[in-house]
């Protein structure tokens, strides 16, 4: 536990007052000047508070070293992707022990007369290379001096002679894009900075697609970039100028046209350009005054349009359309039903093969794949879905290659406490072959257990648990807990495994994730009813939750430790001011803490698109007002805070640093309690915390041990 002398010096951010006004409402702000981030001062302020933070943390070192090297040795170091099958090559990604990054590599790939034969993957073996293997890109060269390294876009031309990525090396999400021969394995001299995710060739590989961001960071346009030419000159393919819109494209399943989607949490735009034809230009398929959150897939050689869409459909459905029905005037109610609107599933989306469709899907809080012949489709022959089925009651299925060409489909599989699996899926009869299960060190899967419980909120909506422990931790009496939330932009908190949460039950800990509305798990209205002006339901759920796990007698109320992260990490700023007394710690990662200001401000970073999520208090009071009634940072206020940790990286360009930075000031100069409240600033990373599986590994085992400590298990049961 923490040396309680350690806590009493901690640093202490000048005063600065400045004023913010909206809406007749003056709040005076004593730390804004912390967002000056070129500003020696600010940098000498975050370096004070990582030596704090050290100080106040070092009895837990032994603890972290313990919890980094059970991550190091449960996880096996040398090992593999399963190859997967593109254009006459085998593609798959190997790890080396004590190497922190992946390499990209490829073989040839054979054709016969037994398809069977021909994509069944090839077997390798992790510790030595195949003599016609080709290595595409090595991650621990590239980014050997380099502060921090993250992987972009990748793309390959038809030929697969040509291979495009992008490089960050700040974390700040702004990549540079290189292009390589991997016939010679030299670069082209074509070199273009500031690109970000979207990467796409031209069927005929003479030019590349990529998408650049605006000064606030948010993707605004698409540029056709030929090869051998200036990047000064590449040409402007579309421009999204509402401030309130995310641009990106992709391929069609036949790579022939450029897809191209605007859109945000509440409805999009689809356009194509097909990229066979000379001079074609964007072509509008559904506009975004329609207000559809939909996605859209072009049937090969049919001029027709598979689309998912939520046109009086919450939870979507999925339609027909010819290409010539589609435009301005689209009118969906004459598009042709495929899968209609059930309220208890939601299709989250589509893929195409050459014989099905590809449906991805949650039912039960679990995502699911299914699958639809294409014979017949849209009409009174079509045949009913098919779902392969698994042991897991609460699992991820999720789908992970589907082509035009392929005699299956790929899919990825995993549950609490079942290593990811990859399974192929063949058309032809739905025969569901294992190709891989993850392998795990010193790992019995029968020691532990993931049950499902329901807590029951204020306005009686209940709330799904996972409960997750070791199967022999005595359950008759309260035990100590950590539990985790997230709640946002429809994301889900799928069931998954994960090798540094063992560490945490092995200490008799019981982890638990807290389902809670503003999250996807049970379709479009769980999402809805936790946003915009109803997101203190995302709170008073994981109030509500807590709760319920001390009234049902699993956790020790003098022992809860809550974690979050991003939206997460506001979550838990406003669990902290609502509900200190229920926690015995929070670890807020990356936290939206001071989320009023940064959304009234659309200069910031995404802030403008943001306002679909949380609503625009720049033009409403009533948003104004309900948002300043939860934002963490204002609602800071003379009461007993737990033990707090933040932790946040400087280039972060999500959630910026300053917001955790402020958050912790305020909360030492006004809360009234003694435990320590620390800010930890990775000084080179980003949004993802610093870059590499092993320093992902010990910031994983920071938190934990943060918890660990605070809970008083740090030993092995």
């Amino acid at each position: 536990m923490t040396d309680p002398s350690l806590t009493a010096n901690p640093p202490q951010a000048a005063q600065r007052p400045t004023t913010r006004s909206f809406h007749g409402d003056d709040f005076i702000d004593n730390y804004e000047w912390l967002r000056k981030k070129s500003s020696p001062e600010v940098i000498d302020h975050l370096k004070a508070e990582n030596e704090y933070t050290d100080a106040v943390t070092a009895s837990q070192q032994p603890l972290r070293d313990d919890l980094f090297n059970e991550i190091k040795a449960r996880t096996v170091e040398t090992d593999l992707s399963v190859p997967v099958r593109r254009r006459g090559w085998w593609y798959f990604t190997r790890s080396a022990e004590g190497k922190p990054y992946t390499v990209q590599c490829r073989v040839k790939a054979t054709d016969s007369s037994d398809q069977v034969a021909d994509w069944t993957p090839p077997v390798i073996d992790p510790e030595h290379s195949l003599p016609a293997e080709e290595v595409l890109l090595d991650g621990n060269a590239l980014a050997e001096g380099k502060p921090f390294f993250s992987l972009g876009g990748m793309a390959l031309n038809e030929e697969g002679n040509l291979l495009a990525y992008c490089v960050d090396n700040a974390g700040d999400e702004r990549f540079t894009l290189y292009i390589k021969d991997l016939s010679t394995g030299e670069l082209l001299s074509d070199v273009i900075e500031g690109v970000f995710y979207s990467l796409a060739f031209s069927p005929d590989s003479s030019t590349v697609f990529y998408t650049v961001v605006d000064e606030t960071w948010r993707p605004n346009q698409i540029l056709a970039h030929r090869l051998g030419t200036d990047a000064a000159q590449d040409q402007l393919v579309f421009e999204e100028n509402d401030p309130g819109m995310w641009l990106g494209f992709d391929l069609s399943p036949d790579r022939k046209t450029l897809m191209i989607s605007s859109g945000n949490s509440e409805y999009s735009e689809t356009s194509m350009l097909d990229l066979a034809t000379d001079q074609a230009e964007v072509t509008l398929l559904v506009p975004r005054e329609l207000r559809l959150l939909h996605g859209i897939d072009l049937m090969p050689d049919t001029a027709q349009a598979l689309i998912t869409h939520d046109f009086q459909a919450p939870n979507n459905m999925v339609s027909l359309a010819e290409v010539e029905q589609l435009g301005q005037d689209t009118k969906p109610e004459q598009w042709q039903t495929v899968v209609a609107h059930e309220d208890t599933v939601k299709v989250e989306g589509t893929a195409l093969t050459g014989s099905h469709v590809v449906l991805s899907v949650r039912r039960d809080t679990c995502e699911r794949v299914q699958l639809i012949p294409l014979q017949g489709l849209g009409t009174a022959q079509q045949a009913p879905a098919i779902e392969p089925g698994f042991e897991d009651e609460l699992f991820t299925a999720s789908l992970t290659y589907a082509e035009l060409d392929a005699p299956l489909i790929r899919i990825s599989y995993t549950a609490d406490f079942t290593p990811a699996r990859v399974y192929d899926l063949w058309l032809d009869g739905q025969k569901l072959d294992l190709r891989k299960q993850t392998p795990v060190n010193n790992y019995d899967a029968s020691k532990y257990l993931s049950t499902r419980d329901w807590a029951t909120a204020a306005d009686g909506t209940k709330i799904p648990l996972t409960i997750m422990r070791r199967a022999d931790l005595d359950t008759s009496v309260p035990q100590p807990v950590l539990v985790y939330g997230y709640g946002s932009y429809e994301a889900s908190m799928d069931p998954g495994f994960g090798i540094p949460r063992l560490s945490v039950l092995d200490r008799g800990v019981i982890f638990v994730i807290a389902h809670v509305r503003g999250g996807g798990e049970l379709g479009r209205d769980w999402y809805l009813k936790g946003k915009k002006l109803h997101k203190k339901n995302t709170f008073t759920d994981f109030i509500d939750s807590t709760q319920h796990l001390i009234e049902a007698g699993i956790a020790d109320p003098k022992r809860i430790v809550a974690l979050g992260g991003s939206a997460g990490g506001l979550l838990m700023g406003a669990i902290a001011n609502m509900a200190p007394q229920l926690y015995t710690a929070i670890i807020a990662q990356v936290p939206f803490v001071d989320a009023l200001t940064s959304i009234l401000d659309p200069d910031l970073p995404l802030s403008a698109l943001e306002w679909e999520e949380w609503g625009n208090p720049i033009e409403s009071k009533e948003v104004y007002d309900y948002m300043k009634s939860y934002s963490p940072y204002e609602n800071v206020t003379a009461q007993s805070y737990p033990k707090i940790a933040a932790v946040t990286s400087l280039n972060d360009t999500r959630v910026l640093y300053v917001e955790p930075a402020k958050w912790v000031a305020k909360l030492r100069e006004v809360g009234t309690g003694d435990a320590p409240i620390v800010l930890k600033t990775e000084m080179d990373g980003g949004h993802g915390g610093a870059s590499g599986r092993y320093e992902s590994w010990k910031s994983r085992a920071w938190d934990y041990a943060f918890a660990l400590d605070s809970l008083g298990c740090t030993k092995l049961v």
